[in-house]
């Protein structure tokens, strides 16, 4: 671990490895540094939506920042699938939030407006629809579905295969990968930074902070910040079914390989050991309240998360002023902005500077003087 490299990126999950890999599809010598596969990572308990409807709710920034996501992630599977192979199997025909009962789909009609005359936001077409337009999309929802929201750039995608792709990337690539070297400091010494870890020293011209919630640790190390504010979630996944749900759901999706998952729970908890059957058998009940059918089927595994949250949901992207040539990078949705991650913020790292619409809006500076945004969503 002695030869300098042009980028070392400290973490391996989705977020690191889209932007190690767009390094290196530019040419530059990059590094990844990771603890492995010794953590459990949000990148392999997502639950894998490219997602666009409601985010942003309180900075319209985030709203133009995923759309534009969304409309490069059919380039970044097309890429993916010519350099390695696999089909991460994208599928981007637009997604539904469904309500029940009349309560839930006036609440969620509040939000939809509310999202619509942010001043900034970009249009990307959320509408809400009645039971009636809904079940011609959908024709298997219940009785008690009142309607939903729809929006056309949702969709979803085979998240493990995309992690998958983006590591065998690295080897076409150059990117070196190592594994089980956590970093425990940074200097910055004649322009370069020197990072250490267990298994020795590693030597880069720039820095990338992409180790999740392990960011609020490593940040202040090149004078950055990056406040975090992580939750747990619960997954429910079923046995295999025939096709029966041609759009995902905010909170249910059926896979390419016919299961179905199930997962909506937000929790201050950080144990990802155990799991609460309590909340489990909520989601499964709301879930056949959407899908009656579902009721017939059996869970074949579960599992609980921990997800990399900035602590008002928002994104963060950063440069150190003190440290040039560290960045940091924070974010919630790692499989929604992975194209953005890939194409965006590598090609600025590469040059060297966040550009000003990037790190205007999701700089940590938001977060002095308690002056954060709030965000109601992810």
């Amino acid at each position: 671990m002695s030869r300098d490299y042009d980028v070392a990126v400290v973490g391996g999950g989705l977020l690191g490895s889209a932007i190690a890999w767009g390094l290196g599809r530019i040419g530059k010598t990059v590094a990844v540094l990771d603890e492995g596969d010794i953590t459990k990572r949000a990148s392999r308990a997502n639950f894998a939506l490219v997602w666009v409807q409601s985010k942003g709710l309180g900075m319209p920034a985030y709203t133009s920042w995923t759309v534009r996501a969304s409309e490069t992630w059919g380039r970044l599977a097309a890429e993916l699938k010519a350099q390695t192979g696999l089909d991460v199997c994208l599928q981007q025909n637009g997604g539904f939030h469904l309500t029940l009962g009349d309560d839930e789909f006036e609440q969620r009609g509040q939000l939809v407006t509310r999202m619509h005359n942010q001043v900034g936001a970009a249009d990307y077409k959320m509408e809400m629809l009645r039971a009636t337009e809904v079940r011609k999309m959908l024709p298997l929802i219940g009785p008690e579905v009142s309607g939903g929201s729809f929006c056309p750039l949702d969709g979803h995608v085979n998240s493990l295969r995309a992690f998958r792709a983006f590591h065998t990337g690295f080897k076409s690539l150059g990117i070196d990968y190592f594994p089980e070297r956590p970093v425990s400091a940074i200097a910055h010494e004649g322009g370069e930074f020197r990072l250490t870890t267990p298994k020795g020293e590693l030597r880069a011209g720039k820095i990338v902070l992409a180790a999740g919630n392990a960011n609020q640790t490593l940040a202040p190390m090149v004078g950055l910040s990056a406040p975090m504010g992580p939750t747990r979630g619960q997954i429910v996944v079923t046995e295999r079914t025939v096709p029966f749900l041609p759009h995902p759901l905010t909170t249910i999706r059926q896979t390419d390989e016919g299961t179905v998952m199930i997962g909506d729970s937000k929790e201050d908890e950080l144990d990802d050991r155990t799991l609460k059957h309590s909340i489990s058998a909520v989601m499964a009940d709301r879930a056949q309240r959407m899908f009656p059918h579902l009721a017939r089927l059996n869970v074949v595994r579960s599992w609980a998360g921990i997800r990399v949250m900035p602590q008002d949901g928002f994104p963060i992207y950063d440069q150190s002023e003190t440290h040039p040539g560290a960045f940091v990078a924070c974010c919630h949705s790692g499989v929604t902005l992975a194209s953005n991650h890939a194409f965006e913020v590598a090609r600025m790292v590469a040059a060297g500077v966040l550009e000003p619409e990037l790190v205007g809006a999701f700089s940590a500076h938001r977060f002095e003087g308690g002056h954060a945004a709030n965000s109601s969503g992810y």
